[in-house]
């Protein structure tokens, strides 16, 4: 199958709905039928403002978090709308790929 991988890069303070933006991105996902997602959390990484976000021991709050979905064209455009609708702002990357399972017939 052909599609896209988004992958949308947050911090693990950052929160949408009383809720971790990673965390939303993941149930939005699921809600809206995307057949996987993972959440990942990374240990350092910048962004566009050049400021260093990494997990300390004592404070994870600016831990940085990639959320991964493997999705076809519609979906896609499902989830960008609801993420208009929702008003979120968030960096994201969109790769055309192929995808599917091993061992199908």
């Amino acid at each position: 199958m052909n599609g896209y991988q988004l992958t949308f890069f947050t911090q693990q303070d950052r929160k949408h709905d009383h809720m971790p933006l990673g965390e939303w991105l993941v149930q939005a996902a699921q809600k809206l039928g995307i057949r996987g997602t993972t959440l990942i959390a990374a240990t350092e990484g910048f962004g566009h403002e050049r400021k260093l976000h990494s997990a300390h021991f004592f404070d994870l709050a600016d831990q940085p978090i990639e959320v991964t979905m493997a999705v076809n064209e519609q979906e896609a455009a499902c989830m960008f709308a609801h993420l208009n609708q929702a008003g979120i702002n968030v960096f994201y990357v969109k790769i055309p790929i192929e995808f599917g399972m091993t061992g199908e017939t």
